[in-house]
C-alpha cells in the first residue's frame, strides 16, 4: 500500500493560490484518501477513508471550520 501511495498522482486545491500552505491528495485510490504537506512530499502521509474525507469537505463546504463560532 505504501508504494501505492508515494506513486499516487498527487493534485493541490485550486483555491491554494501559490502560497505554500497547502496539503495535496491523491485520487483514485480505491479504499483510502491520502493526505500530505505539500513541503514536505517524503514527509508523513495521512490516510482517510472516502466516507470521512466526503464528510471533512462537506464540512468546510458548509463554513463548520472557519473559526467564527
Amino acid at each position: 500500500m505504501r508504494d501505492r501511495i508515494h506513486q499516487a498522482v498527487w493534485r493541490k486545491s485550486t483555491y491554494s493560490n501559490g502560497q505554500g500552505n497547502c496539503i495535496e491528495v491523491a485520487d483514485g485510490l480505491a479504499s483510502i484518501v491520502p493526505v500530505r504537506d505539500s513541503k514536505d512530499l517524503h514527509g508523513p502521509v495521512l490516510s482517510f477513508t472516502p466516507e470521512a474525507w466526503r464528510s471533512f469537505v462537506a464540512g468546510i463546504q458548509a463554513g463548520d471550520f472557519s473559526g467564527t463560532n
